[in-house]
């Protein structure tokens, strides 16, 4: 919370609606001023937390503004903390300009991107991981980023990150008692607690951050790489996929030269398709090129879609460079095979000009995503998480590989600061711009 000797912050006023024209617009506002400036635009205070009908007017000229509704929330029971308003107005570009303008004439500035959701962390009202959720929930495309931010946003992840610092507390304290107090009588199985309990903690956050990536990728979206020889109709394929002309097809082999990206939504996963060149040996120095970075990103997706051509299953051997569930074999072009077609057994049969076995290219693919992707337990959702948690993890082996009470005490302290700085509990001043600036505006 917020020192009662520091002086009181700004009355701070944003739109929390996307701009243009719509039926309605919100403006809100936050801050110590927040009472006299509602009661000057609409005539008096409305019951707490009850929506009111009122004429907003200029305290100044009388002007009458607009026709809308008004609710007030006094803190500390509101979302930042502080006195807060809604001011629900016809969502019109005069309208919102006319009243912030007269919010503005009373003294109150517009708020920074994030500064109210910078304000609710700093009056506890939540932690860093959940405000970072507030940003991902207002950025989420898909219902699996919707479902992952709210889990963070209820507090998933952050009690996962206090419950081991509340471990690595006690821990820490066991070990201090055994330094400051050497001849007193306490417990002989102190160190092998304080061992012990230091282990089973750097075995969970080392089983914690190999996960994969999958909470980050989750945010930024899942990269599955279509790959395979020229002329397998790789582009046609992303472009029915992608249900549109992403891509240029043609009949001459070797069109596509650079990766082109197309981001979906698979049953609500964040999906960025990439097509890329075809695989063959070349002596032009463009497709070169091309193959260079076809392979670079069929290393780094997390799923592959390996096409050939139908009537030329020998291809399909070519996938044998990434084995694995995480490659999916699929034959194209399947209307003009023949029908005793010799053709892997795992391969999916499609044809990307008729549409045929595109449903079940769609289900194995989404099938494959989902059970990667569809945890409960709360993830790592960003670099500083896992830069912190690794900071942590290291402290910790150096603390069970130190010899002198006194060094592994203090890589305990660095492990638990580490882990504070994850959730805002400590050092955390330098975090905040970084965290907050990328914020939308009214948030």
């Amino acid at each position: 919370m917020r020192n009662p000797e520091e002086p009181v912050s700004d009355t701070i006023y944003a739109p929390a609606t996307a701009p243009g024209r719509a039926a309605i617009a919100i403006i809100r506002v936050s801050g110590p001023e927040v009472g006299p400036a509602l009661r000057a635009l609409a005539g008096k205070l409305p019951p707490a937390r009850v929506a009111r009908h009122v004429r907003f007017r200029d305290p100044d000229s009388g002007e009458e503004l607009d026709d809308g509704l008004a609710l007030w929330f006094p803190g500390p029971a509101s979302v930042t903390g502080e006195d807060v308003a809604e001011l629900h107005v016809h969502g019109s570009r005069a309208v919102l300009a006319a009243v912030m303008a007269a919010l503005s004439r009373r003294g109150l500035r517009l708020a920074e991107p994030g500064e109210f959701t910078r304000r609710a962390f700093l009056n506890d009202k939540l932690d860093l991981t959940q405000a970072e959720a507030v940003a991902d929930l207002a950025a989420a495309e898909t219902e699996a980023q919707r479902r992952q931010a709210l889990r963070q946003l209820d507090g998933h992840l952050g009690n996962v990150y206090r419950g081991w610092g509340a471990r690595l507390l006690r821990i820490l304290a066991y070990l201090e008692a055994a330094i400051d107090f050497p001849d007193e009588d306490l417990p002989p199985e102190i160190e092998r607690e304080v061992a012990e309990g230091t282990r089973r903690l750097a075995s969970e956050i080392g089983s914690h951050l190999e996960d994969g990536h999958r909470g980050e990728r989750l945010r930024d979206g899942i990269t599955v790489a279509i790959l395979g020889p020229p002329n397998a109709g790789k582009s046609s394929l992303l472009n029915v996929l992608a249900r549109r002309e992403a891509a240029i097809t043609s009949p001459i082999a070797g069109t596509t030269r650079d990766i082109i990206e197309v981001a979906i939504d698979l049953i609500g996963y964040p999906v960025v398709l990439a097509d890329t060149a075809g695989l063959r040996d070349s002596a032009d120095a463009i497709e070169q090129e091309g193959l260079r970075r076809a392979l670079k990103r069929a290393e780094e997706a997390e799923l592959r879609l390996f096409v050939f051509d139908a009537t030329r299953p020998v291809d399909a051997g070519g996938a044998r460079q990434w084995p694995g569930r995480d490659t999916l074999l699929v034959a194209n072009k399947i209307d003009l095979a023949a029908t005793d077609q010799s053709l892997p057994s795992n391969a999916i049969h499609v044809s990307a000009l008729t549409g045929e076995g595109l449903p079940a290219l769609v289900d194995a693919l989404a099938a494959r995503i989902s059970q990667i992707y569809d945890v409960s337990a709360p993830v790592l959702t960003r670099a500083r998480h896992r830069e912190a948690l690794e900071t942590a993890l290291a402290a910790l082996r150096r603390s069970l590989a130190a010899d002198l009470p006194e060094l592994r005490a203090e890589d305990l302290r660095l492990a638990w600061r580490s882990l504070g700085r994850i959730t805002g509990r400590v050092d955390v001043e330098d975090l905040l711009d970084v965290i907050f600036r990328d914020f939308c505006l009214g948030k």
